[in-house]
């Protein structure tokens, strides 16, 4: 009876201290502690990884998953992701900051468009460049365990955005999956990309439209924009195209998408260039719409989940043009 007892006490203590050791492994106070071990070996500032992590709190609207919702078609999104106002505002916005985007365009080889097509699609022309306290939005998706790395990474970038950029933790303000500032850039690509162009000591990306704009710009360039090129143009097929040709991982240029079949949305034939790659995509699948994507596109999708919400970016970046 006695071995028996201490078999089952035994039984308890140990199935209690794995409960505890599972519940410890969830506990989100546990989980700062380890964030902060980990900002600490990539050299942010003892005290300044002591300070804010101390005041991070879960952040229970912070769902990267949940915002992403796949739209029906392009026909329907489209439309509803870029209403007539949007395009009117766009072009009013452009016209009232023309010169100011004409030098930026100049220094950082970026066109004025797309920049406007970025900040009216991201941020609602500057509306909308965050709310939500950044360093427990991101904390809270890498303990979340969604893309747990890259949210490490960027709380990470965060803190040394305060540490090396003289932006107060307050000032730190973030979407629900952790864009910043009016043109909704990660912190990482704040850290690497950011700029004081208003000249007054300080990065501000939230309420500066200098440094929003001067920052997004210097971005795109450094990540190799073209300037003599566009983002891509729609297309269509005129044969059965092999699945395995989709996709923005397949790179070919204009000739060999010729022989392929694809020709321009109007029936010519394509640029004859050999010169550059583009990738084909069709987003709604083989009835719907096809688009041929150069360089440029790829590097205005690092903003969006879905190729949808790119296109839309596109889309009013021609309307901007028109």
């Amino acid at each position: 009876m006695i071995p028996r007892i201490i078999l089952s006490v035994f039984f308890y203590f140990f199935c209690s201290h794995v409960v505890m050791a599972e519940d410890s492994h969830h506990n989100f106070d546990d989980y700062l502690l380890l964030l902060q071990q980990k900002a600490l070996a990539a050299g942010v500032n003892q005290a300044i990884a002591e300070r804010n992590i101390a005041a991070i709190k879960i952040f229970k609207k912070a769902n990267l998953n949940a915002s992403v919702v796949q739209p029906k078609t392009l026909e329907d999104f489209i439309p509803q992701a870029v209403p007539e106002i949007t395009v009117s505002t766009a072009r009013a916005m452009l016209l009232q900051h023309e010169s100011k985007l004409e030098q930026l365009s100049k220094t950082y080889q970026v066109q004025s468009r797309f920049l406007m097509a970025l900040w009216g699609m991201n941020s609602r022309f500057g509306e909308q460049p965050g709310r939500f306290p950044g360093l427990s939005v991101l904390a809270s998706l890498a303990y979340k365990g969604d893309e747990e790395a890259f949210y490490i990474a960027e709380f990470i970038a965060a803190l040394k955005l305060i540490e090396q950029k003289n932006i107060s933790e307050d000032a730190l303000l973030s979407s629900s999956s952790g864009a910043m500032g009016q043109m909704q850039m990660m912190p990482s690509q704040l850290l690497k990309y950011a700029v004081d162009a208003d000249k007054d000591g300080r990065i501000d990306v939230w309420n500066s439209m200098d440094d929003a704009f001067a920052s997004l710009a210097n971005m795109l360039h450094q990540q190799g924009w073209q300037s003599g090129s566009t983002w891509g143009r729609q297309v269509k097929p005129t044969m059965a195209l092999d699945p395995g040709l989709l996709g923005l991982r397949v790179n070919h240029t204009f000739v060999q998408w010729q022989a392929y079949g694809i020709r321009r949305f109007n029936g010519a034939d394509l640029p004859q260039r050999s010169d550059m790659k583009a990738s084909l995509i069709a987003p709604d699948g083989s009835k719907g719409r096809f688009y041929l994507v150069y360089d440029n596109f790829l590097l205005l999708h690092q903003f969006n989940p879905t190729l949808h919400d790119t296109l839309a970016i596109t889309y009013l970046s021609e309307k901007i043009k028109q």
